[in-house]
């Protein structure tokens, strides 16, 4: 039986858990990770990218060689941008100064038009999220392109419900508490609910931006780690998916992904750092024998020119 993948897209997903060495619970718990850096570009959202384009091709939404817009912070749109690649669709991002240049060089490269929206001194806040989502509507209306909407698409949590699945079977059932970073929400809500599906006792903890921590209840604000915090409530958001929420700071978020790469050898970029730092106080909370499995967003290569500069600069 031949087994090899027909194309790239199915190298997707299936990534493996890691437990971690060194940066641990000084009670001894354990803290493992989902590392999504394994898939094609290195970030998680290749599964979402997958699911909100197959979703619509399969009902009809989305004709064969129709054109795709969306608006991103980053990995989504590299993750869409290799999709739309393979299956021939033409796509055209939103995204914005704010995020990494290796990110969008690499949509560039997986051949993505752009359109970039200014941020302000490279901050990501509320307004950049709703000036860029305004954008990439207005070029669908114009073009009549088919717009993924990822704030709002509801394609995108199969591919979460396939996920939570894997953690389950991988820990063999036996895990305490799920962290994950908010910046949709959907790899929260999709995994959550599929983990509680399995057992109801696990423990839900979202993580958001100490500098901008509005599900908590804080106010809006700037702060600089990718791809989580849009500043506002998102419309995949309940109050109900998390039974509780950590507020995490740049720069902890920052110097826990440096610890990652030094000390576990996991280079990794600024949302798993948060993860990291959430799910050590979580497992201090829960006690020696409990079991956090949070998640290895993507790869630090998506980030590595603003990495060097912090180095640089201390």
């Amino acid at each position: 039986m031949d087994l090899a993948p027909h194309s790239v897209l199915d190298t997707i997903g299936n990534t493996a858990l890691l437990t971690l060495r060194r940066v641990v619970p000084s009670n001894g718990a354990r803290i493992s990770l989902k590392l999504e850096s394994q898939n094609p570009t290195g970030s998680m959202k290749d599964r979402i990218a997958l699911a909100m384009i197959d979703a619509p091709e399969r009902d009809g939404r989305l004709k064969p060689g129709g054109a795709v817009v969306e608006y991103t912070g980053g990995s989504t749109g590299v993750s869409l941008a290799l999709v739309c690649a393979v299956k021939q669709h033409p796509l055209h991002l939103v995204s914005s100064d704010a995020f990494s240049k290796e990110k969008l060089d690499h949509m560039r490269l997986l051949g993505a038009r752009l359109t970039i929206v200014p941020s302000e001194n490279g901050k990501q806040t509320e307004k950049l999220t709703r000036d860029m989502i305004r954008e990439a509507h207005r070029i669908a209306e114009e073009t009549g392109a088919y717009i993924t909407a990822q704030m709002e698409n509801t394609d995108q949590l199969h591919a979460y419900t396939k996920m939570g699945d894997e953690i389950w079977r991988q820990t063999e059932g036996r895990i305490d508490a799920f962290v994950q970073s908010v910046g949709t929400s959907a790899s929260l809500r999709g995994i959550s609910a599929t983990l509680r599906g399995h057992d109801a006792r696990v423990r839900v903890v979202g993580v958001e931006p100490a500098e901008s921590a509005v599900l908590s209840g804080g106010p809006s604000g700037a702060h600089k780690i990718d791809g989580i915090g849009a500043g506002y409530v998102v419309p995949l958001w309940h109050d109900r998916i998390a039974d509780e929420l950590e507020r995490v700071s740049t720069d902890d978020a920052r110097a826990m992904a440096f610890r990652l790469a030094a000390e576990e050898g996991l280079f990794c970029g600024t949302s798993t750092g948060a993860n990291v730092t959430a799910a050590l106080r979580v497992a201090e909370r829960l006690g020696p024998d409990a079991h956090i499995v949070t998640i290895m967003c993507d790869t630090g290569m998506k980030y590595l020119k603003s990495y060097a500069r912090t180095l640089d600069a201390a």
